[in-house]
């Protein structure tokens, strides 16, 4: 092998590593809707719960949207189509 070829070789293997890195993809976003106020919702703390239980961990590895209408049920259409926007799963 030819000094030249060696290396080409030596930096792409220097490089990959950070090509694998780049390709890695960012957490899944999922939404969260509710007609009450976040201090209040008990169905949050059961939703991160049960995302737990699955193995996924808020700021880790799964993002959570959050949207409360804190009582205005006419919020909720456009909360909704707010997250249907953001293409939350």
């Amino acid at each position: 092998m030819q000094r030249r070829q060696f290396i080409a070789l030596l930096g792409g293997a220097a490089t990959w590593p950070f090509a694998v890195r780049a390709q890695q993809s960012a957490p899944p976003v999922v939404g969260f809707l509710h007609s009450g106020r976040e201090a209040q919702s008990v169905p949050l703390i059961g939703f991160r719960k049960g995302l737990n239980e699955a193995g996924f961990v808020e700021g880790r590895n799964i993002e959570i949207q959050k949207r409360f209408a804190e009582g205005h049920y006419d919020r909720l259409p456009a909360m909704a189509a707010d997250l249907v926007k953001r293409q939350v799963a």
